[in-house]
């Protein structure tokens, strides 16, 4: 067995060289000065992990979502991970999820004990909540929408099945900061909610975190206790648990950035507005679908094309960054063998997966980095 290389270096490094680009750090971390400012305290006192910052931080997360509770950990993953695992989700469970979203979603559902059942995808990318009760089964214990690029699931017929069936909702919302579904905020849907400060996620940090959101004061009482060794004090162990501690660094920076927030939020949707406009007549292009009583914030601008895989040539040759999210949907992954799907269990997510293309949305994009996209897409039509 060929040993396993870490593949990012080279691939940051490929990305990089491109003029537009979905890697736009360097721009909105060009204040950094100030960053390392605030983090100068944080030196001082020495409160590496689950700091101060940290609890400021919590405050002012569950404040913009609408939450009694915000629980810092260390990625968007291990909050997936953790609010399963405080619901009592393990062995012999199953939690129902989509079979389009990105790995964490499913490998946090594994690596806590249960088997993911799949369900297909609508026409916005997101779960089909009409195929969900026909997979319930005794063994189920959740359901785990995912609120892809950052709209939010059909969560009114969610919530009610859940609750005919006494199920928890942990909502993946790792792209949805500042998305709202019919005026209420991601972070408040379900029983949880899971965020990703990844550095390509909307609001964004130096190295990995995530916080989860939730109403209930039982379970986050048990989410502080399972993210730091099942500690209440230094030398008292209620539960043996994880470290899964946001870096008190990390949350400088978070809190830094939801200084941005709106402004990061308005951008990305004015950008994904306007390629809306331009793109909707180009017959080779669909648009997914969109809601006018959901809020979405495009942490991937993403639509169906003809002949992908020549477009995506096409505009990356002419220094565009053309990325496909995502090209193998859950069920057909490797991983996911053991499963026994086969190639047309679920014909939308791999429709999706086979014929979409995502165009940089972020803050930094110009309208005449924009313009270019478009006439580049319109041109290799014509």
């Amino acid at each position: 067995m060929a040993t396993t290389k870490n593949f990012l270096p080279e691939q940051y490094r490929q990305s990089n060289k491109l003029g537009i680009n979905h890697n736009y750090l360097d721009q909105q971390f060009s204040d950094h000065q100030v960053i390392w400012a605030k983090m100068r305290d944080v030196v001082i006192r020495g409160d590496f992990t689950l700091g101060s910052e940290v609890d400021l931080l919590e405050k002012e997360y569950a404040h913009i979502s609408g939450t009694k509770h915000a629980i810092g950990v260390g990625s968007g993953t291990d909050a997936i991970f953790l609010s399963l695992k405080a619901l009592g989700v393990g062995e012999g469970d199953e939690v129902i999820t989509t079979a389009f979203t990105f790995y964490a979603t499913i490998g946090a559902i594994v690596t806590a004990g249960a088997k993911p059942v799949f369900c297909d995808i609508g026409a916005d990318y997101n779960i089909n909540s009409l195929e969900i009760e026909a997979k319930i089964t005794p063994a189920t214990k959740a359901i785990l929408p995912v609120h892809w690029s950052g709209k939010p699931c059909d969560m009114d017929a969610i919530e009610d099945i859940a609750q005919k069936h006494n199920l928890a909702i942990v909502g993946d919302a790792c792209h949805a900061i500042s998305a709202t579904y019919k005026g209420r905020t991601a972070g408040s849907l379900g029983t949880l909610a899971c965020f990703s400060f990844h550095p390509l996620k909307n609001l964004n940090v130096w190295g990995d975190g995530g916080i989860i959101t939730t109403n209930s004061d039982e379970l986050a009482d048990k989410l502080r206790l399972m993210r730091n060794h099942g500690l209440v004090g230094r030398d008292e162990c209620h539960m043996f648990a994880y470290n899964s501690r946001l870096d008190t660094i990390q949350a400088v920076v978070a809190r830094h950035m939801l200084e941005k927030i709106n402004h990061i939020t308005e951008s990305r949707v004015a950008h994904a507005n306007y390629f809306d406009k331009e793109l909707r007549s180009v017959p080779q292009i669909i648009i997914p679908k969109r809601d006018t009583d959901i809020y979405q914030v495009y942490h991937i601008y993403s639509i169906c094309c003809q002949r992908r895989s020549e477009l995506q040539n096409y505009l990356i040759e002419n220094d565009v960054d053309a990325k496909v999210h995502y090209p193998i949907p859950m069920h057909l992954q490797p991983a996911a063998d053991y499963l026994g799907h086969k190639k047309g269990d679920f014909p939308i997510a791999e429709t999706i997966a086979d014929n979409t293309i995502s165009l940089p949305v972020h803050e930094f994009i110009s309208r005449n980095q924009q313009d270019h996209v478009i006439n580049l897409i319109k041109a290799f039509y014509d």
